[in-house]
């Protein structure tokens, strides 16, 4: 008896080495539980968004996925509907103040975080693509009952909100892009990056990287206390056990936006379509890598707000004197009266 009790001991033991084996690579091994880990797991599990955030689950490339979003309703009825798609180094909480203004206006308001940002899903193994990102957020979309609506796209968010234009023309009203990147293609003045080069990168990062890298690149070298929210999710993030998986993502993202350009297409644009363009904005992804001479012609928004402009058959064009990157952080009252409201109006 005693034998074959210990038989069942040795088998279940074996079991269990078998079944740890089996779990992720070690470098994306799962973390301790996120009370006790510190900073934001990969889901920001403890981070608190401006309004509720409601699950989407979509099947893609092999696996169930997650997408978080936000889902602000009006108090009218057949409200006008507008999304807001999210730039590279934010989630949708970074439109908390945006969307309360633009429910009070009378409209729905639906924020997502894109597959790899945000509360939404981090997969070990992803094939990004503007492509797929719209796809998948078309899904949610028509999930939620949404057949029109008015897109705007911030900074890599744009990049998307013009794939989105660029696939689904017939449910698009109106396409707002804001200080979007992508409006030149960098490639053609700087180097490449290989994703692992810049996963290596991605992983040196720190809560005070994080906040001069914006400093700089958003704010002219200033800081105010009211940019801190935006950089306390990703700050967390590099405290956490599920970093290494986070940065893989932002690697995997930041090749997408560096080798699918959209510029090419702006042509093609159907859709009536607002430029608000932060006239100090100078953000150009691979500028650092780029030869002295080639950073001064790169991210160079006025001209590149003007150009798109002409490129896009049925655009209007909105300067914003005085602001970068993020005119709805850092002057709210000038990009509403001076962007967003007309640009609505358009």
């Amino acid at each position: 008896m005693f034998k074959n009790f210990s038989s069942r001991l040795f088998t279940f033991a074996i079991l269990i080495l078998i079944s740890a084996c089996a779990t992720k690579p070690a470098e994306f091994a799962e973390p301790p539980p996120s009370a006790l880990a510190p900073g934001f797991d990969a889901e920001l599990t403890g981070y608190q968004y401006p309004f509720p955030v409601q699950k989407f689950t979509l099947e893609a490339q092999k696996q169930s996925l997650q997408m978080s979003f936000m889902d602000l309703k009006s108090e009218k009825q057949d409200s006008e509907v507008i999304v807001l798609l999210h730039g590279k180094n934010f989630g949708g909480y970074a439109f908390g103040k945006v969307a309360t203004r633009l429910q009070t206006m009378g409209y729905r308001v639906i924020i997502p975080d894109q597959i790899g940002f945000g509360k939404s899903s981090k997969p070990t193994n992803f094939q990004y693509s503007f492509q797929a990102l719209a796809s998948m957020t078309n899904q949610l979309l028509e999930a939620q009952g949404v057949k029109k609506y008015v897109l705007l796209g911030h900074s890599m968010g744009g990049m998307l909100a013009t794939r989105m234009a660029l696939m689904y023309p017939e449910k698009i009203s109106k396409l707002i892009l804001v200080n979007p990147i992508g409006l030149e293609d960098w490639k053609l003045m700087t180097t490449y990056k290989s994703i692992e080069e810049t996963y290596r990168d991605e992983l040196k990062s720190t809560s005070e990287s994080i906040k001069k890298y914006q400093s700089d690149a958003y704010y002219a070298g200033t800081w105010k206390p009211e940019y801190d929210p935006l950089i306390e999710a990703a700050s967390g993030w590099t405290k956490n056990p599920d970093f290494p998986l986070i940065a893989w993502n932002s690697a995997l993202t930041s090749d997408m936006a560096f080798t699918q350009p959209v510029v090419y297409e702006f042509k093609n644009l159907k859709v009536r379509t607002a430029l608000i363009i932060g006239q100090r904005d100078k953000t150009a992804l691979g500028k650092a890598w780029a030869t002295e001479e080639n950073k001064k012609k790169m991210g160079l928004y006025p001209q590149l707000g003007r150009s798109a402009n002409k490129l896009i058959p049925r655009s209007k064009l909105y300067e914003l004197k005085g602001l970068g990157h993020l005119p709805f952080v850092e002057n709210f009252d000038q990009f509403f009266a001076e962007g967003l409201v007309p640009a609505l109006k358009l």
